[in-house]
């Protein structure tokens, strides 16, 4: 409780009278030197002992934080009581602000950002975890040092000397090239500064994917179109002179081509519905049986004898799914069989149970991939033979749907293959997929 500094000065008076007091009132019997006696003997142990407790309240004070504050009796002991009093609240409040400091560095380090605070000279102060990544810097060890001696990227250091902030500046580090990031400085106060960088090496890839991407499907529709333009303008020109059989062939390859251009576009349009995120479609209960048999006569009608496909089932029946994509991304993998299988060899389409799921798996006796081009099979595009898979029809994008279809099926698309004796693509799918029937479950 607060006590008003009347009440004190109250204390500190009565304690003085009581001391005097009994000097006083001997006095007043008529003993008047042993009455001066007394008073002056109470006099003197007021002084003492108001020197004594101010002997402890400096020694207090010179002790480390924390230390409790001296017991005393009387005037010194609301004294105390009122010293201790203030000691509470200070150190109430260097806790909460010690609490609301850690809390202050936590959001700090929990950024995505890199954050760096300076004073002048750009004298590093506090760094997060993020920054020290970006600049390959200690915020430990550098404290106290200009950043400009730590990170010695030109570009960088005439950006923070150059006064005009109004715009981030992209650059690479020098000890991390593999990295661009977006630098901004912000002034605040009179002579401090935080600067804040953000990794955005994601994005230009993004960038340069998209470029790719545009630049890609430019160069296949070009073509096409080149040859349905060249064979309407010879149709146009000499349409008379052209012999009905030669007309015919012509139709025939503009068709082809058209047909060439309709399925990149369906495909394209397939593609970027799972590369965007689009809504997954309401899961059913997939008729694996006539699945299979639609992909099998999808293969015959493409190889048109050229090859002897055939199909062995050996798992489960039904599956929880999309019959459309899981439709697509099976067909897409018998396309590139035949498209790429040796002409009279075996596309052996296989459906199976493993030990944790069910696959598809479709074998054929091609020429083989060479390992280096595995990893980027499912890329948009990437061809291993670009001037074999044009021939053969193939827009460079059925592997890549296959990749999405089965990510939002949890499942996972695994490629074997040894050059000069053919490939193995198998479709894997995760035993939550699987729907036991009544009889298996008996069973």
């Amino acid at each position: 409780m607060l006590r008003p500094i009347s009440h004190i000065r109250s204390a500190a008076v009565t304690e003085v009278i009581l001391w005097l007091l009994p000097g006083a009132l001997i006095a007043l019997l008529g003993d008047l030197t042993w009455g001066l006696g007394g008073m002056l003997a109470g006099a003197l142990y007021v002084i003492v002992s108001h020197l004594r407790h101010i002997g402890d309240l400096v020694e207090w004070a010179r002790a480390p934080v924390g230390t409790p504050v001296p017991i005393a009796s009387g005037v010194w002991d609301l004294v105390f009581s009122e010293i201790n009093r203030r000691s509470r609240l200070m150190r109430d409040q260097r806790e909460h602000l010690s609490a609301a400091l850690d809390r202050f560095v936590e959001a700090g380090q929990a950024m995505p950002d890199g954050v760096i605070y300076m004073g002048s000279d750009y004298v590093v102060d506090w760094a997060n975890q993020r920054a020290e990544s970006h600049f390959g810097i200690d915020a430990q060890r550098d404290a106290g040092a200009p950043l400009t001696n730590l990170v010695r990227d030109p570009a960088f250091v005439g950006y923070l000397n150059g006064g005009d902030y109004a715009e981030p500046l992209i650059m690479k580090p020098l000890r991390q090239s593999q990295l661009t990031l977006l630098v901004q400085l912000v002034p605040y106060a009179e002579t401090r500064t935080m600067l804040i960088s953000r990794d955005i090496s994601h994005l230009e890839r993004l960038e340069t994917m998209r470029r790719d991407f545009v630049a890609n499907v430019s160069h296949e529709l070009r073509t096409p179109l080149t040859v349905v333009l060249g064979f309407l303008e010879t149709l146009a020109d000499g349409v008379d002179d052209l012999p009905a059989e030669q007309q015919r062939h012509f139709v025939d390859l503009a068709r082809e081509q058209a047909e060439r251009m309709h399925r990149l576009i369906l495909d394209l349009l397939v593609l970027s519905a799972l590369e965007t995120g689009a809504p997954a479609p309401a899961e059913e209960e997939v008729d694996l049986g006539a699945l299979l048999d639609a992909v099998l006569r999808d293969g015959l009608a493409l190889s048109s004898g050229r090859h002897r496909v055939t199909l062995e089932i050996e798992g489960p029946l039904r599956l929880r799914g999309s019959t459309k994509e899981l439709h697509s991304a099976f067909a897409n993998l018998v396309s590139n069989a035949v498209r790429y299988g040796r002409e009279g060899g075996h596309i052996r389409l296989r459906w199976r149970e493993v030990p944790d799921g069910c696959e598809f798996s479709v074998q054929d006796q091609g020429d083989g991939i060479d390992p280096t081009h595995i990893p980027r099979l499912t890329e948009r595009f990437y061809r291993v033979d670009r001037g074999r898979s044009r021939e053969s029809g193939g827009t460079g994008l059925g592997l890549a749907i296959v990749k999405h279809v089965l990510g939002r099926h949890q499942g996972r698309l695994e490629i074997e293959s040894v050059l000069g004796e053919g490939s193995v693509f198998r479709a894997h799918l995760p035993s939550h997929r699987m729907v036991r029937q009544a009889t298996d479950e008996a069973a």
